[in-house]
């Protein structure tokens, strides 16, 4: 296939005018898509292709890939290529990517321009797939127009599975706001993510995953309150550890890597087994409100409070943040659902988890930094 060969810094990338058949023919399409009395059917991406899962599993839950979102958007787009005239109907690129390394001989003297070789399987489409929906929808109704149709396409190849899933991140969590669930997935591979975030998502990760974790499983992560038995959305957990460890590194140059991860881990697992157990039988129960978003939040903050204050040995604190918590116990009844957000009265979400943490963190003797009082009503 003719292809330009692109240069920009240390990256080699190439251009590809294909025709419209044949690029459709080349590519694989991950979701579901609907047009009039048509749809096309979505491939099941391998095991070990962990893009194309991953961005199928963005697709089929986020709101900005849903059914009628994606419907509405693929006849958009093909009713302009039906009223198209002298306007092109894909002025823009068709991202695609391949893990395959694709030998390039350039042409004559023209070491930009020469022959691409196809990959053997088929291309994973990273940005274009509305697009190219679209065209297949159109193809089938007026397949006299497959010879006049090429579409301009960038092929990237021989990367790695991170290079692709970060460019996924890139164009998409902008202009159609994918959920920061799916974005704290991504926070460790892409390059651009700063220490503080990696080390947070890699304890968000270590907190759903690990099997002495007491909200093992319990954590959602891919972006909706759907499933009961999911306590508290990832984004959100990831909010308040990403909190915990800006105040403990104000300057982020000294931000340790995900390393530290195990450290921070550790000592949230303790927290959380000693808050399980005064909490007792309300633990885990929807007659309370204690394992809901806003208590866990707010204990998330106790914990890192009483981490920075307490400077004993790791070896027996289990047991020393056990009695440390037990008086929570007595404060069960105020955590009933019934009448919770008349005794926990505030203006909204972030008010309200202000207010237990202080709470909570009173009821243990627990000293909250006059910092973080000061940031009472602002966004985080």
């Amino acid at each position: 296939m003719l292809a330009t060969q692109i240069r920009q810094k240390d990256s080699v990338f190439y251009f590809v005018a294909f025709p419209a058949e044949d690029v459709l023919a080349r590519v694989r399409f991950i979701s579901r898509f609907y047009g009039d009395g048509m749809q096309i059917e979505p491939e099941q991406p391998s095991a070990k292709d962990e893009v194309a899962r991953f961005i199928g599993r963005v697709e089929r839950t986020d709101k900005a890939f849903q059914r009628q979102l994606s419907k509405a958007k693929v006849r958009s787009i093909k009713n302009f290529y039906d009223t198209a005239g002298s306007q092109p109907p894909i002025p823009g690129t068709i991202l695609l990517f391949t893990p395959e390394r694709l030998q390039f001989r350039p042409m004559g003297g023209i070491e930009s321009a020469g022959d691409l070789q196809m990959p053997a399987d088929r291309f994973l489409v990273i940005d274009g797939q509305h697009r190219l929906a679209a065209l297949q929808f159109y193809l089938r109704e007026q397949p006299e127009e497959a010879g006049t149709i090429y579409v301009p396409c960038i092929v990237f190849d021989g990367r790695q599975d991170d290079f692709a899933a970060e460019m996924f991140v890139i164009i998409n969590s902008t202009p159609t706001r994918i959920n920061k669930s799916h974005l704290v997935d991504l926070y460790e591979r892409v390059t651009w993510a700063t220490a503080d975030r990696k080390l947070a998502a890699r304890i968000a990760d270590m907190t759903y995953s690990e099997g002495d974790s007491p909200l093992r499983y319990r954590i959602n992560r891919l972006g909706g309150r759907s499933r009961k038995d999911k306590w508290i959305l990832q984004s959100e957990l990831f909010n308040e550890l990403h909190r915990w460890i800006r105040d403990d590194f104000p300057d982020r140059r000294h931000v340790p890597n995900v390393s530290a991860a195990t450290r921070y881990y550790a000592a949230l697992r303790d927290f959380l087994k000693g808050a399980q157990r005064a909490w007792g039988d309300a633990w885990g129960n929807d007659d309370y409100v204690v394992t809901k978003p806003v208590t866990i939040k707010a204990m998330i903050r106790v914990a890192a409070d009483l981490s920075r204050q307490d400077g004993g040995p790791a070896h027996n604190r289990p047991d020393r943040w056990r009695d440390r918590l037990a008086p929570w116990a007595d404060r069960i009844r105020d955590f009933r659902a019934d009448g919770f957000y008349e005794r926990f009265a505030a203006r909204g979400q972030i008010e309200r988890v202000d207010r237990i943490h202080r709470d909570l963190a009173a009821t243990i003797g627990v000293e909250v930094p006059e910092a973080r009082r000061g940031r009472r009503g602002r966004r985080r």
